[in-house]
């Protein structure tokens, strides 16, 4: 579980994250910033609370959501397992980070930017450790609006059948496409969580920004029944102009809008 102390710790890293990605998006006319936003505690909480990462067993984390690419990289940053320099020259010539996750860099274990594959590769990753016997877990984050690919029922419904109990999925749930809103574009895709249990799995809701709820939720699972934890978020968290907005799905903010941001987020109008 989570003591208060760290859970404190977890708040203010979030809350240092969300301007870390502010101030590269100040490098760039247009970045994945409300996308980052709305998925940074369940990203916080799989690294910081839930992935053993030392020792004989290391798990996975892996970033279906790849237009959320700025909430890994700031996480990876704060770890010490990408430099800053790194962070501060993606998506330039020369830097090695682009706006989407790429296999093989530093604590990238999947490919991701096209919507709905990050659940089967996580699927059949997860019973070839079955099958070899290996003491891994794997922890998968997934935008909501990749749920309107076909390949992510497939993998919903053969889980079970697989015995997969060594894979937990976090959905960022932000009602949100680039669309606009789901319930609007797709308003036969609500509630989303029955859907998800009605195929055999084991299903909870949480508040996705608050990682003390998000930590108890998952670590109190059953580990009968593959596990996914709905997280109820909101796109562009935190920024009062691009909460709920769906222009801001890939915008950086002007100067003005910069400094508002930053002071909204309680750091005075400066980085």
């Amino acid at each position: 579980m989570i003591n208060e102390k760290e859970l404190a710790a977890s708040r203010e890293r979030c809350r240092r994250q969300r301007i870390r990605i502010l101030e590269i998006s100040q490098k760039l006319s247009a970045l994945h910033v409300a996308p980052a936003f709305s998925c940074l505690e369940l990203v916080d909480a799989c690294y910081s609370h839930f992935m053993r990462r030392q020792g004989a067993v290391s798990d996975t984390f892996i970033l279906s959501k790849g237009h959320g690419a700025m909430a890994q990289y700031v996480a990876l940053e704060s770890l010490g397992i990408l430099s800053r320099g790194d962070v501060d020259t993606i998506c330039q010539k020369n830097g090695r980070l682009g706006g989407h996750p790429d296999y093989g860099l530093p604590g990238i274990e999947m490919s991701s930017g096209s919507l709905g594959h990050g659940l089967p590769i996580a699927l059949g990753m997860a019973r070839a450790d079955l099958e070899r016997k290996q003491d891994r877990v794997i922890f998968l984050v997934m935008s909501d609006g990749e749920f309107m690919e076909g390949s992510v029922w497939e993998a919903l419904l053969v889980a079970p059948s697989l015995q997969i109990l060594n894979l937990v999925v976090l959905v960022d749930h932000n009602r949100s496409i680039s669309r606009g809103e789901i319930e609007v574009n797709h308003p036969n895709f609500m509630p989303l969580a029955p859907k998800i249990r009605s195929f055999g799995w084991e299903v909870e809701e949480s508040d996705g920004h608050d990682v003390g709820e998000i930590v108890r939720k998952v670590c109190g699972r059953s580990r009968k029944k593959p596990f996914a934890l709905v997280g109820h978020t909101v796109k562009g968290k935190g920024v009062s102009y691009m909460e709920n907005k769906p222009i801001w799905a890939y915008r950086s903010p002007n100067p003005e809008e910069y400094q508002q941001a930053l002071h909204e987020l309680g750091q005075g109008g400066g980085t």
